[in-house]
């Protein structure tokens, strides 16, 4: 009886490990994510699982930092998540520093290092991973770089020479799509990883790509709520609501357009909550 009852707890045990190990199913909870590395851990079993089902061009997008449009205001949130990576980067947060200054650059190097093991063949794994950026980052300042094997600026002769044979790829900031098939010539390396993350901008108006590149992991804002998926699952379309917690409305087994995904959200929410569902008025920053 006693091995029944210690076996029925181990199983539960592991049970209840299993969101701590791979961050669980459904989209991160907001903000609690950013500091309990639910969000991380998500991020780099999706990005893990896609290159052990041959995926090697990835997209991964997601807010960089709790509160990307105030990033310039300082909002208590980014201020506690600047405070969080510091020390892992070895850096300084306060003010006026490069990295309270450019936080959303630095936290994207915080997030490929965070990364890079789901790249580099696992703990065991030896593949090098590099790390590119088009954002105004000192790569010196960030003095423990975790698996990142490299750094470089996207685009340049240096980062092409110092290229590896098998060597994986994090590149930051890529700019418009069309560029990125171009980047995987100049910066890839035959059959090795390349992502492409947190692109600041989007020049398709739409969700992900249409470059071919599996969006393994993404995190985006729209209207009242977010649009989630995390590979090999479905697309999500989430209702914010007032207090700030989400429900799943909608499972698409294909990428739905933006315009569609966004609108289900934004009537359901008016539909429940009329004007009364505003998270700037609710002071969730």
């Amino acid at each position: 009886m006693k091995v029944f009852l210690l076996s029925l707890l181990s199983v539960s045990l592991c049970h209840a490990l299993v969101p701590f190990i791979d961050g669980g199913k459904g989209m991160p909870k907001m903000y609690d994510s950013y500091f309990n590395d639910q969000l991380a851990k998500q991020a780099a079993t999706a990005i893990g699982k896609a290159v052990s089902a041959g995926k090697m061009n990835i997209q991964v997008e997601f807010p960089p930092v709790p509160n990307v449009e105030e990033v310039k205001f300082g909002t208590p949130l980014n201020q506690k998540f600047g405070k969080k990576i510091a020390p892992d980067l070895k850096m300084k947060y306060l003010p006026g520093s490069n990295l309270s200054r450019n936080l959303i650059a630095y936290s994207n190097v915080y997030w490929a290092k965070r990364f890079a093991g789901a790249l580099k063949g696992g703990a065991l794994g030896g593949k090098p991973v590099g790390v590119l950026s088009a954002e105004q980052v000192d790569f010196t300042d960030v003095k423990n770089m975790g698996d990142l094997s490299r750094s470089g600026k996207i685009n340049t002769d240096k980062a092409r020479k110092e290229g590896r044979n098998g060597e994986a790829i994090i590149c930051i900031n890529p700019g418009g799509e069309e560029t990125w098939p171009r980047l995987v010539s100049a910066h890839g390396q035959p059959n090795c990883p390349f992502v492409v993350m947190n692109n600041s901008y989007s020049t398709s108006y739409d969700l992900g790509n249409k470059k071919g590149f599996e969006e393994a992991y993404y995190l985006k804002r729209i209207s009242k709520g977010f649009v989630f998926r995390s590979f090999p699952g479905p697309w999500e379309a989430y209702l914010e609501k007032p207090d700030g917690t989400v429900e799943l409305l909608e499972s698409y087994k294909t990428k739905p357009k933006l315009r569609e995904a966004a609108e289900l959200v934004r009537e359901t929410s008016f539909k429940r909550y009329a004007i009364d569902n505003d998270r700037w008025m609710s002071g969730r920053m």
